[in-house]
């Protein structure tokens, strides 16, 4: 398996995630921030993926949250845009608004910058899933550290799959 910052094109974990997709009939969507639409990429650079993948929302400013996923402005307002709170939001509003059965959303610090309260390689996930009529949302911070922008945003776009992976597997 790649280093857990790399994914190489058509990578045989994602293939591999895909697979598992159609065997349990499991639709994806994407809300992205910081990666910037990097999951979707990556999942799109597999022959065949259409038939798994429904679309991918890139929702990089707080109005793109608001108007594409319906995140709260008072949300918003009480925790930041790097938030558990934001990214439970996302990943709803992801499901909301597609035919997909489970959603990932990852909002964060990519770098430079940060603060004391928020720091550079914070990100916030949010894993939202319908299973017998029923949806679910669970979230996770991951402090990747201060690796540099594109190396978190790769290891946040690779913790995103592995998510879904995770999920897919408990089902």
């Amino acid at each position: 398996m790649p280093a857990p910052t790399t994914l190489l094109t058509g990578d045989p974990f994602v293939a591999g995630l895909l697979d598992m997709c159609r065997r349990k009939g499991v639709k994806l969507a994407t809300a992205e921030s910081c990666t910037g639409g990097m999951v979707g990429c990556w999942i799109t650079e597999i022959p065949g993926s259409s038939d798994v993948f429904d679309r991918g929302f890139i929702t990089y400013s707080n109005d793109a949250k608001q108007e594409m996923l319906g995140v709260q402005a008072k949300t918003l307002a009480a925790h930041g845009a790097v938030s558990e709170e934001v990214a439970a939001e996302m990943a709803l509003g992801a499901l909301a608004h597609s035919a997909a059965d489970m959603a990932v959303s990852i909002t964060g610090i990519a770098g430079p910058g940060g603060s004391d309260h928020k720091p550079e390689g914070r990100v916030c996930f949010g894993l939202a899933e319908t299973t017998g009529g029923t949806t679910a949302v669970t979230t996770e911070t991951v402090e990747f550290g201060a690796r540099g922008r594109d190396q978190v945003r790769r290891a946040a776009a690779r913790h995103a799959l592995e998510l879904i992976d995770a999920a897919l597997s408990a089902r």
